[in-house]
């Protein structure tokens, strides 16, 4: 028989973070999806089912720390041992920075970097004894550098970076597979196509990201053999400018 294992994708959006469940379920992995209303998760869960896959969806806070140790118990528990958890949260938002609020700086921080620290090390917490496992952090192009506007979103990329390379340094030599793709380019989400129009139209020459192909590259990763892991890549379209 065999053995049943569970992903957790923390901000399993309409795009990217929906991609990724659906690609570790079509290789047979229990997909765990979470984000503030469960309400909207239920179309991703619903076309896992249909696809024949399995899915559950859970309403969590992922900056609550109460709440991200009891789903990874709950998955623990409840589901399958947990072999890979994703991070995926954005909280992209431009202020110019005497517009920039302590309470906007903060919740920014809370939501791309400290809510990832809390996946993280309750991920870690339960792969560790079994030696085994993948934690991946989603990272941007404000991850690598800081623009005008975008002082808050970037030190919190910055921050999660700094975050999985030294989880990476501490739980590689463990077994822990830690990795920080870096999506350097718009994405193709609902977002974009409607404030940016300009930049959508692009997708007729492949000039943005599919969501799909990010996740062949999560899938990827985690089955890399641990003599020749990736720690980071950076992934853009062929027009981007960089």
């Amino acid at each position: 028989m065999t053995e049943r294992k569970s992903v957790l994708v923390v901000g399993a959006g309409d795009a990217t973070g929906g991609a990724i469940a659906r690609r570790f379920a079509r290789e047979g992995y229990v997909a765990c999806v979470t984000r503030r209303n469960a309400d909207r998760l239920q179309p991703l869960v619903n076309e896992i089912r249909a696809a024949g896959g399995e899915a559950h969806g859970f309403e969590s806070d992922a900056r609550k720390e109460e709440s991200v140790v009891a789903l990874v118990d709950r998955i623990e528990r409840e589901i399958a041992p947990l072999d890979a958890a994703i991070f995926n949260i954005g909280a992209n938002v431009r202020f110019g920075i005497t517009e920039t609020t302590a309470r906007v700086y903060y919740k920014v921080w809370e939501m791309a970097c400290f809510a990832g620290f809390l996946m993280g090390r309750e991920a870690a917490r339960v792969m560790l004894p079994r030696g085994r496992g993948s934690i991946f952090f989603t990272g941007a192009t404000a991850s690598l550098r800081g623009r005008a506007g975008y002082a808050a979103f970037a030190g919190a990329k910055h921050a999660l970076r700094a975050l999985a390379q030294s989880m990476a340094r501490e739980l590689g030599p463990k077994g822990i597979h830690v990795a920080h793709p870096i999506i350097d380019g718009a994405i193709d989400t609902e977002f974009i196509r409607e404030n940016f129009p300009e930049r959508y139209a692009l997708k007729a020459q492949d000039g943005i990201v599919d969501p799909e192909h990010i996740a062949d590259i999560y899938w990827m990763l985690h089955q890399q053999p641990r003599d020749a892991w990736t720690h980071e890549l950076e992934l853009r379209p062929w027009l981007e400018n960089w």
